[in-house]
């Protein structure tokens, strides 16, 4: 099998590949607040090091919806500062960039903009964090995107159907479909994958040619019967996918046994909550492709502040600790401020070989104090580590595994689950809350007329969006529905009646779960319009505005014969001549480099009949080479369109060749080369 000896073959593409870098994230802690801003330096500094041919983000570039203005402006900084040069940029854009980037006002990629100098191009799709919102359903991407210096793509406004349109690159004799799917509500996307709603449309020339590579921000790990992305609705034909939104670093590309398409999940760039899976040394990719073969090389992240996590459970000492002594709790913080004190060793060690890591580090100690001892003052015991921890207020961290008792399903205890912090890996969501509230709430105080599931997405927007007007418009909206639908039945004007006929038109809103998103949705329409209603009254009192209006008032009646408009538009007509030098954007985007595609049936194929055949072999290397060659042509279905349907469970043969680290475990380690047929 060959290899990609050359660095800087003309066939081959080198990405850079990151996600979740999280800007802004703590920026006002006077000791955490530069760290992301620092680690995106350093990314960045790795793209010009390395010469990539482009940057690939998998969302959440941004910690904020509405990042701030210092925040934008470090992000802004720093792109210029690294991505912009006289290095040209060698591959090519095959496909209609109008359909690409359709949701720009610039349908096209930044570096074969004339007014442009890019030399490191960056694709990024939004996460969950800094995702399209507000009236004109705008993100922080669309603002460096405007600007020339990203091009934000995979972006879906469709509830109803999702059709993913590649990005197609070509560098030499090598050919890139590159598809993106920004941050969806994990349960709405479950169930349009359900009902077939997705599709993944292929290029219809030499399909089988193209390297597929599909980067996504959800849930990965199973968080609810339908708050996550099973990897098996995925189409098959794929050969990586960069999975966003999970933050532990698992960049080693390891392969799905049913899809046999490989996965590479790098995590975040910065630590955001003290769990885990936040503990893993932090890396990036480099990402080489020639042909249908890739390799991965891990980068380990230099700037990203140190996090040391250790667990104690004080009932495994029972020679040290006796809950039964008066002085248990002293001998309890004594061994917990040794446990301390040993983490801050290792952390001084591993600093003292990288410079340029930050000198406080995070430390966070688990301690189990189930068996009947009692916590001490964590305050007081953080005043000793100000000078020298970066998270003092929560370097312990006390919780007690309780014995699980029968209870009944509606008994729900809203305390436990608030008392609970969000560092320790579970996600609470406003939404989930109120549907809680309010099924197991008293028959007095049920909801009649709206769904727990109406009222919690429009809490949802109020808390995350800052909609203040959701909750309202949702109201008025579902009430008018009720009332027309009332009004249609002609129902007789008794309280009973009344009631039951509302209750029954509740009962079929909830089973129509794809109509209540409509109202949902609607609903938010409307509070959006009301909002910009509010901006536009709001700027129409500005200084001049009210000078024309004191004008007016002052002339009184004596002055009628004056127009009316004496005192306003002047000069605003100048000028608006000026500046139409604007490019067709249209002819631009779609011009003879548009492909035809053809599309798949989104149905995950879990028992699809097809032979693999994998190459497993050990080279003394850094990089983690895949090659993946069609072992036969796949069966076309004829269509009479040029967007003709096909299924997606192609015949594919991928050899693996793993090299491995020495923190992570290799399953190719010790395997001698074989053949495999599956």
């Amino acid at each position: 099998m060959s290899t990609i000896n050359s660095q800087d073959d003309e066939d081959t593409f080198k990405i850079l590949i990151a996600t979740d870098i999280h800007l802004g994230y703590l920026e006002k802690d006077p000791v955490r607040g530069n760290d992301t801003f620092v680690t995106f330096n350093e990314i960045l500094e790795q793209a010009q090091k390395n010469e990539v041919d482009f940057v690939l983000l998998g969302g959440d570039l941004f910690h904020e919806n509405k990042p701030s203005r210092k925040t934008v402006h470090s992000c802004l900084e720093s792109l210029r500062k690294y991505c912009m040069g006289d290095r040209p940029v060698h591959f090519e854009i095959l496909s209609d960039q109008a359909v690409n980037f359709h949701f720009s006002k610039f349908p096209w990629v930044n570096y074969q903009d004339g007014n442009l100098n890019i030399s490191i191009p960056i694709f990024s799709i939004h996460g969950n964090h800094d995702d399209p919102t507000g009236a004109d359903a705008l993100c922080a991407l669309d603002i460096l995107s405007c600007a020339g210096l990203l091009n934000h793509f995979g972006r879906s406004t469709s509830v109803e159907k999702i059709d993913i349109s590649p990005v197609l690159l070509r560098k030499g004799r090598t050919k890139i479909a590159l598809y993106g799917l920004g941050a969806i509500p994990d349960e709405r996307l479950y169930r349009m994958f359900v009902n077939k709603q997705v599709t993944m449309l292929r290029p219809k020339e030499d399909e089988d040619s193209w390297f597929n590579l599909f980067v996504i921000h959800q849930n990965r790990s199973k968080h609810g019967a339908t708050n996550y992305i099973p990897e098996q609705f995925l189409d098959d034909f794929i050969n990586l996918v960069v999975w966003g939104h999970e933050h532990e670093c698992k960049i080693a590309p390891t392969q799905n046994e049913q899809q046999r398409f490989y996965v590479s999940q790098p995590g975040s760039s910065v630590v955001t909550s003290l769990s885990p899976g936040e503990a893993v040394k932090k890396h990036i990719g480099l990402l080489h492709v020639k042909g249908k073969k890739m390799k991965m090389q891990k980068i380990p992240l230099e700037t990203v502040r140190s996090f040391h996590m250790e667990d104690v459970v004080l009932a495994d000492h029972p020679d040290l600790f006796n809950p039964d002594n008066p002085k248990v709790t002293q001998a309890i913080q004594a061994f917990c401020m040794e446990k301390v004190e040993m983490m801050l060793d290792n952390a001084e060690r591993e600093r003292l070989g990288n410079p340029r890591q930050p000198e406080k580090p995070l430390i966070r100690l688990r301690v189990d104090y189930t068996g009947g001892f009692e916590p001490f003052s964590v305050h007081r015991f953080s005043q000793k580590y100000v000078d020298r921890i970066a998270n003092p207020k929560d370097i312990i961290h006390f919780f007690r595994h309780r014995e699980q008792k029968e209870k009944n399903d509606s008994d729900l205890n809203f305390g436990k689950l608030v008392s609970r912090p969000a560092s320790e890996g579970m996600t609470l969501r406003v939404e989930d809350l109120v549907k809680q509230y309010f099924q197991t709430a008293e028959k007095k105080v049920q909801l009649s007329l709206l769904t727990e599931r109406g009222m919690g997405e429009a809490v949802q927007e109020f808390v995350d969006k800052e909609e203040k007007d959701a909750i309202e418009e949702l109201v008025k909206f579902q009430l008018e529905k009720t009332q027309r639908f009332l009004k249609e039945r002609r129902t007789d004007a008794e309280e009973e009646k009344i009631d039951e006929e509302v209750r029954r038109f509740r009962e079929s809103r909830r089973k129509n779960t794809e109509e209540e998103d409509e109202e949902v949705r609607e609903a938010m329409t409307r509070a959006r319009a009301h909002r910009s209603e509010d901006a536009i009254l709001a700027s129409a009192s500005s200084d001049e505005e009210l000078m024309d209006m004191g004008m007016k008032v002052a002339g009184g009646d004596s002055d009628d014969s004056l127009p009316s408009t004496r005192s306003r538009g002047r000069g605003r007509a100048r000028g608006r001549a000026r500046g139409a030098r604007g490019q067709n954007s249209t002819a631009r985007g779609s011009s003879q480099r548009g492909r035809a595609f053809r599309s798949l049936k989104p149905q995950p194929s879990w028992n699809s009949s097809k032979s693999y055949s994998e190459d497993i072999i050990d080279v003394d290397s850094d990089l983690e080479e895949i090659s993946v060659v069609p072992s036969k042509v796949n069966q076309r279905l004829s269509a009479p369109s040029s967007l003709s349907k096909r299924s997606s469970q192609s015949q594919i043969s991928k050899g693996v060749d793993f090299d491995s680290d020495e923190d992570e475990f290799d399953p190719f380690k010790s395997t001698a080369t074989s053949r495999r047929t599956k």
